[in-house]
């Protein structure tokens, strides 16, 4: 199991990922983030998108609040509808998720998650310590594609290496 350091720390790190990327991605053309790449879901924008919803879906079911995204899991491409859009929307649940991971304890990252699954249209019971590290896991991965295609368009990549995270981050 997981251990309440871990989220935090994967906390911290989605946020410096993700701030790293808004400052990449200020001022670029909205062409730029919308001309298919070849990626799974094609383009900067529809990628970042689907992460953005995942985290919202993720973050309705592992806390109180009332976030559970407005589209369904197949639209979750459509779910920002611009790079500006997009920014403020990932700026916000950024602090959500850091918000939460603050709050968890060990006791929380035990039991079960339930949940229905529209990827599987099924019923759904995992470990919620392995929901947790599945929702950052999840965020690395696309994190990795909207990276290459950053550097197929010819801007820089962020950064990604959890040892050169500012401490004070």
């Amino acid at each position: 199991m997981i251990q309440t350091d871990y989220v935090l720390l994967m906390a911290r790190y989605n946020a410096w990922q993700n701030n790293q990327l808004r400052d990449a991605l200020t001022g670029v053309d909205d062409a730029v983030l919308t001309t298919d790449r070849g990626a799974f879901f094609g383009t900067i924008l529809r990628t970042l998108s689907h992460l953005l919803w995942g985290d919202a879906i993720w973050m309705s079911r592992l806390t109180d609040a009332v976030c559970s995204p407005d589209v369904p899991g197949a639209q979750s491409v459509s779910y920002t509808s611009s790079g500006p859009d997009w920014a403020l929307r990932r700026q916000l649940m950024d602090q959500q998720i850091i918000d939460w991971a603050h709050s968890v304890t060990q006791a929380n990252l035990g039991g079960e998650e339930s949940w229905y699954s529209g990827a599987t249209q099924r019923d759904m019971v995992q470990p919620r310590w392995l929901c947790v590290t599945h929702m950052f896991n999840h965020q690395t991965h696309h994190r990795g594609q909207v990276s290459q295609m950053l550097h197929a368009a010819g801007l820089t990549p962020p950064v990604s290496d959890i040892i050169f995270m500012p401490k004070d981050f």
